[in-house]
């Protein structure tokens, strides 16, 4: 798997090549916890192209309260993901895992930082926010719902799905006008880019924005939509995607080990307050 290690590089990942049964994760079939399909139910139908732009209102005035990074770190120590069929595993852990396979493998500091922030926004749920409106697999709205989206039949309870202009494939969009200008389902992956998108590199910024937005990174679907720079930029968020994925473990991380070199890294990025 080391071929996925870098966009810029052929280095050997100690992480990625001692990674076994990959296939184990991303199960959706029927030894995913139930609360999965139930959550992907309500989003299926709740993620309409008006919801998304309500939202994108909303929480882009950044006026929901301002705190630390470490602030909205401690939320995720009580936080599971109800949308991950792989683990169920405080939010913490996972940010940990993710980072320290991303440092094993040298990567450069912003972008341990990303790995350890990614999941930040679903201090969405803070807000009473439901998860089905924070977590789980992001897509392409205002435009037709591709079938490699998972649970892709459940869309059918969706306003969108059969509204004249937003079932076609380009829907409100122009052909290859670019990832960036369309408007991707809401949840914790939009929130935290608008929050941190001032202190990253663009790269790191792709890699919170569209870590969770598999039909694209992953099962390649709305080309039609790409533009000629997604490609490259695309390629780190497929580097970041083995390190989200393949790093969950049910060994648990030393947080107060780890918690003093995670502390010097947010500090080198970030002020002392972000606005939410």
């Amino acid at each position: 798997m080391s071929e996925i290690l870098h966009p810029q590089s052929n280095s050997p990942s100690p992480f990625l090549d001692q990674i076994e049964n990959a296939e184990k994760y991303r199960n959706y079939e029927a030894e995913a916890r139930p609360c999965v399909q139930e959550l992907y139910r309500l989003n299926h139908a709740s993620q309409t192209l008006d919801f998304v732009l309500s939202k994108k209102a909303e929480y882009g005035r950044l006026d929901k309260a301002e705190m630390s990074i470490w602030e909205a770190m401690d939320y995720l120590t009580n936080l599971v993901d109800d949308s991950d069929p792989d683990i169920d595993l405080p939010q913490i852990d996972h940010a940990l895992q993710t980072a320290e396979a991303i440092r094993m493998d040298g990567h450069p500091r912003w972008f341990q930082l990303a790995g350890f922030i990614h999941d930040l926004g679903k201090v969405l749920c803070m807000f009473d926010e439901p998860q089905w409106a924070v977590v789980g697999d992001t897509y392409p709205v205002g435009c037709a719902f591709s079938d490699r989206i998972v649970y892709h039949e459940l869309f059918q309870a969706n306003p969108d799905y059969s509204h004249p202009v937003y079932s076609t494939p380009n829907g409100i969009y122009d052909a290859h006008c670019g990832l960036d200008n369309v408007h991707i389902s809401w949840g914790h992956d939009e929130y935290l880019y608008l929050v941190t998108r001032d202190y990253l590199p663009r790269e790191a910024q792709w890699m919170i924005r569209y870590h969770s937005c598999y039909p694209v990174h992953r099962e390649g679907a709305y080309t039609h939509l790409l533009s000629d720079g997604d490609a490259e930029l695309l390629k780190w968020v497929r580097a970041f995607n083995p390190y989200d994925l393949y790093s969950k473990s049910e060994v648990r991380p030393d947080i107060n080990e780890l918690k003093p070199y995670y502390e010097d890294l947010v500090a080198e990025f970030f002020p002392e307050k972000l606005k939410w």
